[in-house]
């Protein structure tokens, strides 16, 4: 599947583009210059296939999900009204039969995602040429199956795919993470690592006898030889498992270079992921600022109000992020208009009195920039979440019920539903796994340890990870976790599952 190339958008549409850009700019939005382009259905359905770009690697997931859209659309279950790459600078894609009205919103909401993406941190590190990156990484992936057929490719790719969110998403903030441990030197030694000391040419045989340099080298080589038998490797716990993966498993070359190749897409995408609630309010913040603003003449408002309280509306059993992020803007501008913050606010216990509360500050709208500059969901949520607002909004927390087999609201206390936000937000609800010993019981057998925190893990999900992860490491593999409240080893060794009691 293939997206042609790029067509001019119509001469209407080119005269939208530069209204909403302008009044966009206006406002203050600091956004990449923005590429549009006008797709039918099935082009933006291969688009979302693709998680936004036109040419990916090979793989039968692509097919998938490109046909789970396209039935979605023709049984009017769903429908795409555009995307935007995270990209410099930014691709957007516009559905061709929207109507003008729906592009005038979805060209503002793209303007709300490309400042988003420019000006977060969490995004600061992400590489803003992935479109070309994309493409290089499918001729790579297209030359291996050349040589060695599609199908073993195609299997290795369902291994590594698997193992995709085993990755440390925050490792790329950290200063110093990626330094050369080559050019660590151990204390005393030279410049060189050679442990001679510095000394003009004449005094060298002095300072540094070529005997004592040579016993010295032999000792600190016994060292390390000795150092490595021993030594459980990592030396602390690992988060990134591919990278272990990469630099310890026994993989052909090209095996390793499709791992890097899904590894560094993950990471890519992974502060989509910890966004998700910021990026889409922050876009429907603008979205909606400007159209009820400038975008709206008389026949537009009831078709406006229509899709736009669609995208807004809160589903009983699911968190919509476009409505929380928006409404929680909306709140943070409104408390730092009107002052309500700070110690005066929060040591005021008088209901009428903070009902009534009403400070000149009129720092709303530049706290709102601040805030979608530095934090990501779980500070956003943790920072910015109130008791007035989950109450105002009615939010409650939720439990599943044995005896009815349902779900239903177990909690309408704040400090329930806050926990119960933000661990669904911590690692995206994912389990955190890190790797514990690369060389387990001397056998050179792999040891992980899942982080529990009161989940336990899918057991069909965790016996398709070892799996895959047998595939890769090619020896036993076993992972430490709590199942029904007893600590349990979960293992496999490329031929039967075991779970022992620890």
């Amino acid at each position: 599947m293939t997206i042609s190339t790029q067509r001019p958008l119509p001469e209407n549409i080119q005269e939208i583009q530069r209204e909403m850009e302008k009044h966009a700019a206006g406002y203050g939005l600091d956004f990449f210059d923005t590429i549009f382009e006008m797709v039918d259905y099935e082009e933006m359905s291969m688009m979302a296939a693709y998680t936004g770009f036109p040419t990916r690697y090979p793989h039968w997931r692509f097919g998938a999900q490109f046909d789970e859209l396209m039935k979605g659309y023709s049984y009017g279950l769903q429908k795409i009204y555009e995307m935007v790459i995270n990209t410099d600078p930014c691709y957007a894609y516009l559905l061709s039969n929207n109507e003008l009205v729906d592009q005038k919103l979805v060209v503002a909401h793209v303007y709300g995602h490309c400042d988003f993406f420019k000006n977060n941190a969490w995004f600061s590190k992400t590489n803003r040429r992935m479109l070309d990156q994309m493409a290089n990484n499918a001729a790579r992936v297209n030359k291996y199956i050349d040589k060695y057929g599609y199908e073993v490719v195609e299997r290795y790719i369902d291994a590594c795919l698997s193992l995709e969110d085993l990755i440390d998403p925050y490792s790329v903030y950290k200063d110093g993470d990626f330094a050369d441990p080559d050019e660590k030197k151990e204390d005393g030694e030279g410049p060189d690592g050679s442990g001679k000391f510095a000394a003009k040419q004449y005094m060298d045989p002095f300072i540094n006898p070529p005997e004592l340099i040579k016993k010295e080298r032999e000792r600190k080589a016994k060292q390390a030889a000795d150092r490595e038998a021993s030594r459980r490797f990592p030396e602390q716990p690992e988060r990134d498992v591919l990278l272990f993966l990469m630099q310890h498993a026994p993989l052909q070359d090209w095996q390793r270079d499709v791992l890097s190749i899904i590894r560094d897409e993950a990471y890519y995408f992974a502060p989509q992921g910890m966004t998700k609630i910021m990026n889409e309010g922050w876009a429907s913040y603008w979205h909606s600022t400007i159209m009820t603003k400038h975008g709206l003449n008389d026949s537009d408002f009831i078709c406006y109000a229509d899709h736009h309280s669609g995208t807004m509306a809160m589903s009983p059993n699911r968190l919509n992020p476009y409505k929380i992020g928006i409404e929680l803007f909306r709140d943070i501008e409104e408390r730092w208009d009107t002052g309500k913050f700070g110690t005066e606010w929060e040591s005021c216990d008088d209901l009428r009195e903070r009902e009534n509360w009403h400070r000149d500050t009129e720092l709303g709208r530049e706290k709102i920039f601040e805030v979608r500059k530095v934090h990501n969901d779980l500070t956003f949520i943790d920072t910015f979440l109130t008791a007035d607002f989950c109450r105002k909004h009615k939010m409650f927390s939720f439990a599943y019920n044995d005896s009815s087999e349902h779900y239903e609201i177990a909690s309408r206390e704040f400090d329930a539903i806050k926990q119960q936000l933000l661990g669904a937000l911590t690692n995206h609800s994912r389990p955190f796994i890190r790797v514990i010993d690369g060389n387990h019981k001397n056998r050179g057998e792999l040891y992980l340890r899942h982080q529990y925190q009161g989940v336990d893990l899918k057991q069909d999900y965790a016996q398709a990870t070892l799996e895959n992860l047998v595939t890769l490491w090619l020896r036993p593999v076993h992972i430490e976790t709590v199942v029904e409240d007893e600590p349990t080893v979960l293992s496999f060794d490329g031929k039967s599952h075991d779970e022992n009691p620890k």
